[in-house]
């Protein structure tokens, strides 16, 4: 136990010796113009984790775009997620996001895994959020759009490397694999997207 508190103690350190160049995170502080300013559609467009059940699930995702609506009570997120797992496409409207003010973090519950993230300062087009899954570091990046700059990318590749993470522990999607959203009429032979 104690050498495991040294170890997180000290790893922080041992992080920004190797990496001088390397900027913190800085969460960003709820206040009433946060919650709106995340209302809408983003498309993911990559993520990286060291919690082995969501390695399996972002090797699969290739495409993700999901909306936030108002809850029924301010500190609630409806969640709307159309992705592509493999070959299949996915429509859930069923997610919430909790909003926890007090320690300005989101907890997303998904078939009884609790997912905790904080919302990292950057761009107010981008969604950089730091994800905490039992004591496992993540990081995911999404866009109003389905491309970023490559100076936004290049600031997050940044961000991954200052945490540790190699890349085979990053995913990226492609807006090649794109499913098309409930509201838009499909073309003959186009897969349905199948709600989930």
């Amino acid at each position: 136990m104690l050498a495991s508190l040294a170890l997180l103690v000290g790893l922080p350190l041992a992080l920004a010796a190797e990496h001088p160049s390397c900027a913190p995170l800085v969460p960003v502080t709820f206040d009433n113009t946060t919650i709106p300013g995340l209302l809408g559609k983003w498309f993911y467009i990559t993520g990286a984790s060291k919690y082995p059940p969501h390695i399996a699930e972002l090797k699969v995702v290739k495409y993700a775009v999901f909306s936030f609506f108002p809850g029924s009570h301010k500190d609630e997120l409806n969640v709307t997620e159309t992705t592509r797992v493999n070959e299949t496409c996915v429509v859930r409207n069923t997610s919430k996001i909790q909003v926890f003010w007090h320690n300005s973090t989101l907890v997303h519950v998904d078939d009884q895994v609790v997912s905790t993230a904080e919302l990292i300062q950057s761009d107010k087009d981008l969604l950089i959020l730091k994800h905490f899954n039992a004591n496992f570091l993540g990081l995911s990046l999404s866009a109003r759009t389905p491309n970023v700059s490559k100076e936004h990318l290049e600031e997050f590749n940044a961000h991954l490397r200052c945490l540790g993470f190699t890349e085979e522990e990053v995913f990226f999607t492609s807006e090649k694999d794109a499913c098309p959203l409930p509201w838009e009429k499909t073309g003959e032979g186009d897969e349905e997207p199948q709600l989930g």
